[in-house]
């Protein structure tokens, strides 16, 4: 396990102040989407940074099921000053310089309905009753959350969010906010999330109730008044469900099969380490949660199902007006990485501007808790960053290189552009800059990724040889495959795919047949390297080296037609060549735009 870093307080938003308010509700109460109603809803929310005065930097963090208001920094100085400081559940990202900077923006987190850290839940005192709800407690759902938090965003002057993101159940609340409120929210930041619980995390849910209600102190949810709670039965909730929050490789890597070597345990009871382990969530769980709430909590993560709710996940996001960022984790089993590529298709197919990013994190769902620099970099540039294609954004630098004016000449301004295998985004930010048209970026790359959100391009991590099966027939305008040809494994796949979602193609691929390449290859018997192949032979991630002629062979057979072809000399002698009708010998780029015959 990597060594834990020492805490940072130069880039900690320092002690906070817990706060509460109570909503103006209607004189009937605030009515829940069940048809029932609370007389009245007080929300505990934490605030971070500065509203600005165009109040236009606002982002809402949801929390996960156990989790609460406090996001950052601490209560007390000497919370603050221990030997090893707790902070908020996350600290890591919130605070001066961090992605959530605090000198940017106005960073609000509130403990959502039915929780038990603040906010109006079973444990909360029913003013109609003067004792605490227990039983009484009406059921709620994630929408319900939403509505409340809303509410407190109107109390708080913020008319409208930024961004609203988080992870795990926050996610399902980040969707949520997106279909119910669309013109509250420019930018929705889903975290290892989905639109609804796969069954096996239904089923770990339903045992985890079940310990509860089947604790003899539990006494069917009224149990404040007897001096004793549900102990024994939420401490084994907590443990079933921690096993979810982590991959097997974690726990294989913390525990493995250690056995504790100071105790010798009752029969029945194991002597190994993830016990241990395991119990001490349980008990540490108990000291700050209460039964009651993790029952009506789980109770509306298992109820949301936004395709049962609207019949599909693309009819539910035909509502969405906001940008997406949808971060899935490759070791998460409780919210899968399908789960976050299914939502995101839904959004393109809706024709929603959206970036799909899949994280390689070792220690599954929990691991966006953790320190993730790609997480950290992925957030900080999808807050900091404008749109590219916004009018008046101004146009970067063009690409180096001689084919970046044809591709210039051969895309139309305005054009909806999918560049497949698009780098650090260069090609496309130049080629949408203030085009008022998002374009599309697909990668395999997490780090190209990044660079692609980081100049305001949406982008999808996909591996282009095993299609695009997620975006609808003729979606884009053109689709460009710049200097990617050559490193796919299915080039006659890829131009099939390319040429069914985008009525034109533009490809560039280095021509293996110049006259450089051939004397390289024929008189020194060295494989060919040059500006365009700029790899020695053992180190090259060109997999399919095509000449020119081959290319053209290649669209005849798939019945695509080109109807441009530009060659790219690289010397005098190539210009020679190119001028005496020799293309082949000459041209050291190729540069054509294709059509569906």
């Amino acid at each position: 396990m990597p060594k834990e870093k020492p805490y940072d307080i130069s880039r900690s938003v320092g002690v906070v102040q817990p706060r509460q308010v109570t909503l103006d509700v209607s004189p009937d109460g605030f009515r829940l989407e069940s048809g029932e109603t609370l007389p009245e809803v007080t929300v505990a929310y934490e605030t971070y940074g500065t509203l600005s005065p165009a109040k236009d930097n606002a982002v809402y963090l949801c929390h996960a099921l156990s989790g609460d208001a406090h996001a950052a920094g601490f209560h007390t100085e000497a919370e603050m000053n221990a030997a090893k400081p707790k902070p908020g559940w996350w600290d890591l990202m919130i605070g001066p310089g961090k992605p959530l900077d605090t000198n940017r923006f106005f960073v609000i987190c509130s403990n959502f309905l039915g929780g038990c850290k603040g906010t109006t839940g079973p444990s909360s005192i029913d003013p109609r009753t003067g004792k605490p709800y227990g039983s009484r407690f009406p059921r709620i759902t994630v929408g319900d959350m939403v509505d409340v938090q809303h509410r407190l965003l109107t109390a708080l002057g913020v008319p409208r969010l930024l961004a609203v993101m988080g992870g795990s159940m926050g996610g399902m609340q980040v969707l949520e906010w997106s279909i119910r409120y669309p013109d509250f929210v420019d930018r929705c930041i889903c975290i290892a999330s989905a639109a609804k619980l796969t069954s096996q995390a239904l089923a770990f849910n339903v045992v985890g109730r079940r310990t509860i209600m089947d604790d003899p102190d539990w006494h069917g949810g009224d149990y404040y008044a007897t001096g004793r709670v549900p102990a024994h039965g939420l401490a084994h909730a907590r443990m079933i469900a921690h096993i979810t929050y982590l991959s097997p490789s974690i726990l294989e890597e913390k525990f493995g099969r250690d056995k504790k070597a100071d105790s010798t345990p009752a029969r029945f009871v194991s002597s190994f380490q993830v016990e241990s382990y395991l119990a001490y969530q349980g008990e540490q769980f108990v000291k700050r949660f209460d039964a009651n709430s993790y029952l009506h909590i789980a109770e509306a993560l298992d109820s949301y199902d936004l395709e049962e709710k609207y019949g599909n996940l693309v009819e539910a996001f035909q509502r969405v007006k906001a940008r997406y960022l949808i971060v899935a984790l490759n070791t998460d089993w409780l919210y899968t990485p399908e789960q976050s590529l299914e939502m995101a298709q839904a959004l393109l197919h809706a024709g929603r501007e959206v970036s799909y990013c899949l994280l390689q994190a070792e220690q599954g769902h929990d691991a966006f808790l953790l320190d993730l620099p790609e997480l950290s970099n992925l957030i900080g540039s999808y807050l900091r960053t404008p749109p590219a294609h916004r009018p008046g954004t101004p146009a970067p630098p063009p690409p180096e290189g001689d084919e970046y004016p044809l591709i210039r000449k051969l895309v139309a301004p305005g054009a909806r552009i999918l560049d497949l295998g698009c780098g650090d985004g260069e090609l496309l930010a130049a080629l949408t800059a203030g085009s008022g048209v998002p374009g599309l970026g697909i990668d395999i790359d997490i780090h190209h990724a990044v660079a692609t959100v980081g100049r305001g391009l949406p982008v999808f991590i996909q591996d282009i040889d095993a299609g695009l099966a997620m975006l609808p027939d003729h979606s884009y305008d053109v689709a460009i495959l710049s200097r990617t040809l050559q490193v796919v494994r299915k080039p006659d796949a890829v131009l099939q795919e390319m040429m069914r979602v985008a009525r034109l193609g533009v490809v560039t691929f280095p021509n293996f047949a110049n006259w450089k390449h051939r004397l390289r290859l024929g008189f020194a018997g060295r494989m060919p390297k040059s500006d365009g192949l700029p790899f020695e032979w053992y180190n090259t991630p060109n997999i399919h080296l095509a000449t020119l002629t081959d290319f053209l062979a290649l669209c005849r057979q798939e019945r695509i037609r080109c109807t441009r072809l530009h060659c790219v000399p690289n010397g005098w002698l190539s210009k020679v060549f190119l001028a005496l009708g020799f293309r082949n010998l000459g041209a050291d780029e190729i540069v054509v735009m294709l059509e569906r015959e």
